[in-house]
């Protein structure tokens, strides 16, 4: 999924950010995926396969999110930005995690 991933954006980004970094996508979308699955909190028991075969369920989420982080770099931690009459605000971070259910418990 990761390699989807990361041809997906390339191909978004490269024609939309002119300062396109792979390096930094691919950091990005390695960190989407740890997160995703730290989220699920995957049982023991479950294999990689299993994993690997749940985790394309949240193609979207995984996407987003790597998406999202990769936008703000250079902006980490801002709260707030204006320049020249124009403000940026941003969505929740959180908001990206819509829908990860974790199976099971701590």
């Amino acid at each position: 999924m990761e390699d989807e991933l990361f041809e997906d954006l390339k191909a978004e980004l490269s024609v939309t950010d002119e300062n396109f970094n792979e390096a930094i996508l691919l950091s990005k979308i390695t960190g989407a995926l740890r997160e995703i699955r730290l989220a699920r909190k995957y049982p023991s028991y479950y294999t990689e396969s299993q994993i690997e075969s749940d985790m394309e369920s949240y193609y979207s989420n995984a996407r987003n999110l790597a998406l999202y982080d990769y936008n703000l770099v250079g902006a980490e931690g801002q709260e707030s930005h204006g320049e020249n009459g124009t403000s940026r605000s941003y969505t929740d971070r959180n908001k990206n995690f819509v829908g990860i259910i974790p199976l099971a418990r701590n």
